[in-house]
């Protein structure tokens, strides 16, 4: 029997706002649009495959 072992291929970010500088957990491949939950600046948009970021980075998540 032969066994596959799956790699995780997609990430959460920990990204910071722009506007109000809060931090959040945001999916690398999310399918909706994420809002800051503090000030409703728009972080990540759906663009396919991999969601468009508008947020600084701080952090990955594997």
């Amino acid at each position: 029997m032969v066994q596959q072992i799956r790699e995780n291929r997609s990430r959460f970010f920990k990204v910071k706002c722009p506007d109000c500088e809060n931090e959040q957990v945001v999916f690398e491949k999310a399918s909706t649009r994420v809002d800051c939950i503090v000030c409703g600046r728009v972080l990540s948009e759906p663009a396919g495959g991999k969601a468009r970021l508008q947020a600084e980075i701080l952090a990955t998540f594997e």
